[in-house]
């Protein structure tokens, strides 16, 4: 009797309702676990809950409608004698337990033990491992998460009031989104002043004897007086022309043949970064549809037969390292089911650039025996390619590199010039026979490998190609989430958040994949650029993300950051408003007059950009859309050409006789014509390039 009494009550609170039925099944019967339902106090909404003057002390509040749910927590806390706070193990989870227990007021209950567990999976091993291994609350984490919050909070309130003072209420700017924002503008401004050049390759049919398909081989370029082989850059069709011209009846011979092997090594096992990254090419995600599913995978799924069960590793990380015990699963499994020679030699870790924190492990499944295909009527179809997609990458990293063998010729026409022709076949598949990122065919013509010196090659033709340059592509939430990484912007929390809530401003639009600046976003950014220089500057940003690094490990103090900080954005907070006072960014006043009442109407922004409004509204309620006029006529039909939106708000050049005249262009038309064909030239940065790439002509912009 007396043992049974001695028994202790635990309570372990987690965040979420999910994972309290997946921790419920490890613990015995004197565990009760709770959800805290995420974060449980916050600044204020309706001010900015930072006291600037006594220390930036931040003000926090219980989180509205939270006030049940912390009763509930408190009167579960005075029952039992151990308290584990279990939030996630990273910055953010640290501060929701520290918030936990100022909101459930743990420090004013003198009989309780009250510890922070952290797990990186919610297994029966890693949750029974961390009870047995508590530790107090690491404040340097909670200060890097507190720092971080303030620093987002006082930029949106400071700078927040004069995007609605010049553009429109309910517009705010954030410290990483209106990076990514410049980020995604900067590329719209490359790519509109781009400026195509030509090129040609040459390419000809050759006929091996005994053959019948015929070889394709490019060119290369020519053999100098020394002997060596000098790569030659076609840049028109006159070059072209002189080569066919010089070889048209020359003999094609083999002059070299090489033979190598080359691996192709396994890849690393998925970051958050390279799951959003790949989750997109693969899966055709969105960052926030990864991210969710992920979460889902992490907290637990019940499948049949073995109820709620955790099936990936924590989903937040940008660390490439895999523990001991993975690894040994992982080694266990591939010798069992592939063999020794699929088992790489030694673990893969990326090498380290300063920016990782590592404080987790890679992205990995809970339990290779958890194969996908073995629990797929259990799983949503989305659930189902995400998972599979993160065991398949991990299964790989640990497999050994796919092998090839190439072949290379070469082949001399006539006495100087050289053309060459490649193939790569496929040895031994490694790591490939479960995850291939490419296409898993050999690359280059089989016919290839077969030519010998003594093949015996005619020529049946020419094959001359023009092209153009491309500029670099429109960023995709993949790669634009590749670039904040690669910069140092944000974390691995953060990727997801900043492109959703770009997305949800409407201050980008996404087509086709594809993230496109809208007419409100570029007003935003513009403001921000002129106003907030170095809010906006990715190097600024990059080190403030290092000062928080530093927070987190103890070596900054958190005040040191906000008080070095803040009165810089203060004052250049008080220069643009002295700045911007002149400036009419919205309402201007056009000559279009209002049907109703006969005022001249104004300019607006709306969620989607520009639109026309009675200024005397609320009386009258008359708006209309806003076309821009370029002061060009469209060479269909000569009506003016505008300034449009598609449906999602990416801007083009459109005809004001649409839906009659089908005239568009997503480059800016100029007035000018094209002296050497007579079509319309485009506003290229400071050039006018034609239209018809075949034209190719092109010419300095006079200055305005």
């Amino acid at each position: 009797m007396a043992a049974a009494r001695k028994r202790k009550h635990n309570l372990v609170i987690v965040e979420s309702p999910a994972k309290v039925k997946t921790i419920k099944k490890f613990l015995g019967s004197n565990y009760e676990v709770a959800a805290s339902y995420g974060h449980v106090r916050d600044l204020p909404k309706s001010r900015m809950g930072i006291d600037v003057d006594h220390g930036y002390e931040p003000k926090y509040i219980t989180i509205r409608g939270k006030g049940e749910l912390l009763a509930d927590l408190r009167k579960k806390a005075r029952k039992a004698d151990r308290i584990y706070l279990a939030t996630d193990p990273d910055r953010e989870g640290e501060a929701i337990s520290w918030h936990l227990v100022a909101a459930l007021k743990l420090n004013e209950m003198p009989d309780k033990e009250i510890y922070r567990i952290t797990f990186n999976e919610i297994t029966k091993k890693a949750v029974t491992e961390s009870l047995k291994n508590p530790r107090t609350i690491n404040l340097d984490l909670v200060d890097a998460q507190q720092t971080r919050r303030i620093l987002d909070r006082v930029v949106g309130y400071k700078i927040s009031p004069l995007l609605w003072a010049k553009v429109k209420r309910g517009l705010s700017a954030g410290r990483v989104q209106s990076v990514a924002l410049r980020m995604i503008a900067d590329r719209e401004e490359e790519i509109a002043a781009f400026i195509p050049q030509e090129y040609w390759t040459l390419d000809a049919l050759l006929k091996a004897e005994g053959h019948t398909k015929p070889l394709t081989v490019h060119y290369y370029g020519k053999v100098s007086e020394n002997g060596k082989t000098v790569k030659q850059e076609l840049e028109n069709s006159a070059q072209v022309e002189e080569i066919i011209k010089a070889i048209e009846n020359a003999s094609f011979e083999v002059f070299e043949v090489k033979k190598s092997e080359r691996t192709r090594k396994s890849p690393l096992p998925f970051t958050t970064s390279t799951l959003q990254q790949e989750a997109s090419r693969a899966l055709n995600f969105s960052t926030q549809k990864t991210m969710r599913i992920a979460q889902q995978l992490y907290e637990g799924v019940e499948i049949k037969g073995s109820g709620t069960m955790a099936l990936i590793t924590y989903l937040r990380t940008d660390s490439t390292r895999i523990s001991d015990e993975a690894q040994a699963m992982a080694s266990e499994y591939i010798l069992a089911n592939y063999g020794e020679e699929y088992l790489l030699s030694r673990e893969k870790t990326a090498k380290s650039e300063g920016k990782i924190q590592d404080a987790h492990e890679a992205i990995r499944p809970t339990d290779l025996q958890n194969v996908p295909s073995a629990i797929k009527d259990s799983l949503s179809r989305d659930q189902y390619r995400l998972y599979q997609l993160i065991y398949k990458r991990f299964l790989a990293s640990r497999m050994s590199a796919a092998r090839y063998e190439n072949t290379q010729v070469r082949i001399t026409a006539g006495e100087s010039y050289v053309f060459t022709a490649s193939a790569s076949r496929l040895l031994f598949d490694g790591y490939q026979c479960v995850y291939n990122q490419e296409d898993n065919e050999d690359k280059g013509e089989k016919l290839t490998a077969e030519i010998g010196k003594d093949s015996r090659l005619t020529l049946e033709k020419f094959d001359p190609k023009q092209h153009f340059t491309q500029p670099a592509p429109h960023y995709t939430e993949a790669s634009l989430v590749k670039a904040l990484e690669e910069q140092g912007i944000g974390r691995p929390s953060t990727y997801a958040p900043t492109i959703t809530t770009i997305l949800a401003r409407h201050y980008i639009v996404k087509e086709d994949k594809n993230l496109y600046l809208t007419e409100l976003g570029e007003v935003v950014n513009s403001m921000m650029k002129r106003a907030f220089p170095s809010i906006v500057d990715p190097a600024f940003t990059a080190n403030l993300e290092g000062l928080l690094d530093g927070v987190a490990e103890g070596s900054v103090k958190w005040k040191t950051v906000i008080e070095n900080f803040y009165p810089d954005l203060d004052e250049a907070v008080s220069q643009a408003e002295k700045d911007l006072e002149k400036v009419k960014i919205a309402d201007e006043e056009t000559d279009e007059v209002c049907e109703n009442c006969g005022r001249n109407m104004v300019i607006k922004y709306g969620p989607h950009g520009k639109f026309l409004a009675c200024p005397g509204f609320p009386e009258c309620h008359n708006t209309k859309p806003y076309y821009e006029k370029i002061g060009v006529a469209c060479p269909k039909c000569g009506k003016d050409i505008v300034v449009k939106k598609t449906k999602k708000g990416r801007k083009y050049y459109g005809c004001m006789g649409n839906p009659e005249c089908d005239f568009m262009s997503w480059q800016k038309p100029s007035d000018k014509k094209c002296p050497r064909c007579g079509g319309m030239m485009l506003i290229k940065g400071n050039k006018l390039v034609c239209e018809d790439r075949d034209c190719g002509y092109m010419e300095n912009r006079p200055e305005e």
